[in-house]
């Protein structure tokens, strides 16, 4: 993680959005900004509205009130605009595991419309970036965890997507797979910006430039790490989470 942010060109603003389902309030009149080419980290216990905020961001369904604005599209009025311009790896790897590594990467880049040349180009490019060359004609559900979970992310980078929605990417994983894909992750923001979900204070701390930290639904704080933990006098970040979320998680 970078020690500061500088500010960028803004690539989503997101002003006042709210979600609620019946007397719920999942989402609480969020208001941030993203820059073009940042890890921007949304970090909260289960339930702090991480997954509605992405939700919501994506163009799954309308917020209750509030807007967004991706990369000039409104999520409330342009949805079908910014669908070619994101894509999504969720925690639930989207491998399909009775086919091979290259038959999955082929699959996808024909759902995209690709061309013959440009699917193999796309194809291999892919391959190489991710590492998965060499288990290109491997089953997916024959590989570990740690390879599924990177070929589920090179799958969501078949479209070329402008902004990454990344959900929990290291769930479950071992701590070599962990760090071997926090790897890829930092490779893929130099092209793309990365809105990372997640709950594991370690994988924001390593990746994020900037972490918004939630609880019930609402924006607790927003910063750089060095910026949380100046404002909280704490050392580390577990101990500035604490503090920041207080009584906030029930």
């Amino acid at each position: 993680m970078t020690g500061g942010w500088v500010r960028m060109e803004t690539v989503i603003q997101v002003s006042e959005l709210t979600k609620t389902y019946k007397d719920v309030v999942a989402v609480d009149h969020l208001t941030f900004c993203v820059g073009k080419g940042e890890i921007f980290g949304l970090l909260g216990v289960n339930g702090a509205g991480k997954t509605t905020t992405r939700k919501r961001l994506c163009g799954l369904s309308k917020p209750t009130s509030g807007n967004a604005v991706i990369l000039g599209h409104s999520v409330t009025k342009e949805r079908d605009k910014i669908k070619p311009l994101i894509n999504i790896s969720t925690q639930e790897t989207s491998v399909a595991k009775n086919l091979t590594v290259k038959e999955n990467l082929d699959f996808y880049a024909s759902l995209y419309g690709l061309n013959k040349r440009k699917k193999e180009e796309k194809v291999n490019k892919l391959l190489t970036q991710s590492g998965l060359g060499q288990f290109k004609d491997k089953r997916a559900g024959k590989l570990s965890g740690g390879w599924q979970r990177k070929l589920s992310i090179a799958l969501s980078l078949v479209n070329n997507p402008k902004i990454l929605f990344l959900d929990e990417p290291t769930l479950g994983l071992d701590v070599i797979s962990r760090h071997e894909l926090w790897k890829r992750i930092k490779e893929i923001s130099k092209e793309t910006t990365i809105i990372l979900t997640s709950h594991y204070l370690e994988e924001i701390q390593e990746l994020a430039d900037r972490i918004a930290v939630m609880a019930n639904g609402k924006l607790k704080f927003i910063g750089t790490l060095n910026e949380i933990l100046k404002s909280t006098s704490m050392d580390n970040l577990e101990d500035a989470f604490i503090r920041i979320v207080g009584n906030d998680h029930e």
